[in-house]
């Protein structure tokens, strides 16, 4: 089932859900918690300003159905944001864990936000034009690769999304679990959001130069491989075959191969095995689950397995890191 919302209504339940505006935590005096509306979910986001014109987001929260929200046409300044758990549709384009976005300044045209149920976890980062221009700008000028993030008011604004880098990821996780309080804490999560400005700069560049190729897939192919990763997906514990799910998204194995890997940067089975990993640590970290039973429910059979794999992609074992984020 799906829930369709207005833009309106969806500010309105946020407002229900919050009728006394949160205060900033004593310690954190920047930072809030704004609770998500019950009627479509459970969790928070956090809001912490760091910075005249800079805004750090967390939003961890768990859909009870597929949510398809409306928003109408705004002004929209620099964002990058990056998705760690969770998977929905903007812009017509796909966005799955482990990809971030980079949106420029200007007009963002009206439109619709699909998420898919179950648990999210995003960090965004909104910008000021005027402030990220003065933080990009060398002897007062802004390189060539770069102006086109700057549009007018009534111009639409520039999008992209790219691969969480494993320097980005490394970044991500020191903002998730900064070990400071006070000012202490905003010095340090505003150098963090500087550090990921300075690694989009970086891509962004690079992007620009061409040196960084876009897949030459058609729409029919790429919503056929986007099919075939939701598949995988949805089934964690019991995945199709190459062969099946070739035949179920209307490919043949080896376009389905190739263009996973373009698409993904990743093989099939790569990818189920580190999209397995990362919603395990999801649930490590938000769940009451033990060990094994997460290790069940995303579809190792081997516990050991599971232990050294897990390991070898966040630097410790399962249940160290689930003692780390009970803290």
């Amino acid at each position: 089932m799906t829930t369709t919302i207005s833009a309106q209504a969806y500010e309105e339940l946020w407002q229900d859900a919050n009728p006394t505006p949160p205060q900033p935590n004593s310690l954190n005096y920047s930072d809030v918690i704004w609770q998500f509306p019950r009627e479509l979910g459970q969790g928070f986001q956090q809001a912490i300003n760091l910075h005249q014109g800079i805004e750090l987001t967390i939003d961890n929260y768990q859909l009870h159905s597929d949510l398809t929200t409306q928003f109408d046409e705004h002004d929209h300044p620099i964002q990058y944001g990056f998705c760690l758990a969770g998977s929905f549709r903007s812009r017509s384009d796909d966005l799955i864990p482990g990809q971030y976005w980079f949106c420029g300044s200007g007009l963002a045209s009206g439109g619709v936000f699909e998420r898919s149920r179950g648990q999210y976890l995003q960090i965004n980062v909104h910008i000021a034009p005027e402030l990220c221009q003065s933080l990009i700008a060398t002897a007062g000028q802004i390189a060539s690769e770069l102006l086109h993030l700057f549009r007018e008011p009534h111009q639409e604004y520039q999008y992209r999304h790219g691969k969480v880098t494993p320097v980005m990821r490394l970044t991500l996780q020191q903002i998730l679990h900064c070990p400071y309080q006070g000012i202490t804490k905003q010095i340090y999560l505003e150098s963090k959001v500087l550090e990921l400005l300075a690694l989009m700069v970086e891509q962004e560049i690079e992007f620009q130069q061409g040196k960084t190729p876009t897949p030459s897939l058609n729409r029919n192919d790429l919503d056929r491989l986007h099919q075939a990763r939701k598949i995988l997906m949805q089934r964690l514990a019991n995945p199709p075959s190459l062969i099946d799910l070739a035949r179920q998204v209307g490919l043949n194995d080896y376009a389905l191969k190739r263009g996973f890997q373009q698409v993904f940067g990743k093989t099939v089975f790569g990818y189920l095995h580190d999209y397995r990993l990362e919603q395990a640590q999801q649930l490590l970290a938000t769940s009451e689950m033990k060990v094994t039973e997460v290790a069940d429910a995303i579809g190792f059979e081997s516990r050991s397995y599971f232990a050294s794999a897990f390991r070898k992609k966040f630097g410790m074992s399962p249940k160290a890191y689930q003692m780390q984020c009970k803290v």
